[in-house]
């Protein structure tokens, strides 16, 4: 940004990924509101190129899929005739993660149909070298993507399914008249062998899962029962792309002692946020 320091940029993206709405952004450091969406806007596409260069060749033994809801100015329920379904609503973000180096190899926003699961399926497999196990919910669109994308032709002609295998949670109910201000408590959980030879007691989206509540406590758009949304979808890409490259690159986890992209040796140092910022002007200009 032409009028903002590389440091104070650095300091505004730091606030955002530790959760700061845009507005307690602007009161804390001076910078204008607007100034800000544009920082997130355009550093939000060189994220996205940034993680396209550096998470590749990804070897991992399992992966773990799972999405996550949010909206685009308005809910589905609030949608009006005139409004374009493409653009406002309800949006997912699509995850996958190792479990073992906690690396987000792929992630993608979009809706939540057959089209959808395939392009994510399809970025996926070309960022993972060779088959690894992959656990899922029991989502119906992942069939179709996770055949289509990751099915193999083998040397002897025979077709080659991925190991493959989904979980169901059962969850106890409650009474209609309460609000539920906590997730409910679960009742059982089911294992199911979709395809291959996976590892049945590896079967699990429990970490995926809990990425989630990283998700929501480090974007301030995908807090629920607040008023923080994303007013359109360019700049919730945006912000999910910088979410991710903080996540992957540049933030230390307590688990693995180093960050996931360190730990998943597709990169051979620690970035800073004055890196990502000194990288977005490069690629930028």
């Amino acid at each position: 940004m032409p009028r903002l320091t590389p440091d104070k940029q650095a300091t505004v993206l730091s606030a955002l990924v530790e959760g700061s709405s845009i507005r307690s952004v602007e009161r804390m450091t001076g910078v204008e509101k607007k100034t800000i969406g544009r920082l997130i806007r355009r550093t939000g596409k060189a994220a996205q190129r940034l993680l396209d260069d550096e998470i590749q060749h990804v070897r991992c033994s399992q992966l773990q899929l799972d999405e996550i809801w949010c909206f685009v100015g308005k809910k589905k329920a609030q949608l009006e005739p005139a409004d374009d379904v493409a653009r406002k609503g309800d949006f997912w973000t699509w995850v996958a993660l190792d479990p073992e180096s906690k690396l987000v190899p792929s992630h993608l926003v979009a809706k939540r149909g057959m089209a959808d699961a395939h392009d994510f399926l399809r970025d996926l497999r070309t960022r993972v070298d060779g088959q690894c196990q992959l656990s899922t919910d029991r989502l119906l669109a992942y069939r179709s993507a996770i055949f289509g994308e990751w099915s193999e032709d083998a040397p002897d002609g025979t077709f080659i399914r991925p190991d493959w295998g989904t979980v169901v949670k059962r969850f106890k109910g409650e009474p209609t008249s309460w609000g539920r201000y906590s997730p409910p408590k679960i009742k059982s959980m089911d294992r199911r062998v979709e395809s291959g030879s996976p590892d049945e007691l590896a079967i699990s989206t429990s970490l995926v899962e809990r990425q989630n509540l990283t998700m929501r406590m480090g974007m301030r758009r995908f807090t629920r029962l607040t008023n923080g949304f994303s007013k359109s979808v360019e700049a919730l890409r945006a912000a999910v792309a910088i979410h991710f490259a903080h996540y992957n690159l540049i933030r230390v986890h307590s688990s693995i002692k180093t960050t996931p992209a360190l730990a998943a040796g597709v990169t051979d140092r620690r970035w800073t946020m004055g890196d990502l910022v000194e990288w977005a002007g490069c690629f930028l200009g």
